[in-house]
């Protein structure tokens, strides 16, 4: 069975920056399984994945616009350090902000005794990502698995 829009793919992957620095690996451990079209994965590799079938194996690089997209400027912001009162703020520090936009992830990335800056783009945004993947297996989702929109495990779904 080759791979379309909704299959459940079954795979190990290794993803690495260009400059070959590895991000994450299933490779040595559980594999990862996905139903396509539910944006679990990344559309640049969700796209390499179409018509290939189980026992294939491929490298992919994924562009940033097709990956966690283009670093944006405008989601690096100072914000008044006394936000943060009572807290002890440290750059790498991951916090969920209210914005115009809704609830999102930042990362502080400096801070001084009177600002901190925040940054708003998922880390990983702006670097293009290269997979190495061997599809494992390939089938047909069940009706639960479509509509709650992601593989079930052997146990079934506690959703």
């Amino acid at each position: 069975m080759q791979i379309s829009q909704n299959s459940v793919v079954t795979l190990h992957y290794t993803v690495s920056t260009e400059d070959g620095t590895e991000l994450d690996s299933s490779t040595g451990g559980e594999p990862l399984s996905a139903l396509l079209g539910s944006r679990f994965l990344i559309s640049g590799l969700e796209e390499a994945l179409q018509g290939k079938a189980a026992g294939e194996k491929f490298d992919v690089t994924v562009a940033p616009e097709k990956a966690y997209g283009e670093r944006l400027d405008h989601l690096v912001q100072a914000v008044p350090a006394s936000m943060f009162e009572g807290m002890d703020v440290e750059p790498g520090m991951q916090f969920r902000a209210t914005t115009d936009a809704g609830e999102q992830s930042v990362i502080v990335i400096e801070k001084t005794d009177d600002e901190v800056i925040i940054d708003g783009n998922h880390p990983l945004a702006g670097i293009a990502l290269s997979f190495e993947v061997e599809v494992l297996d390939v089938r047909e989702p069940t009706e639960d698995e479509l509509a709650h929109g992601h593989v079930h495990g052997k146990g079934g779904c506690n959703h």
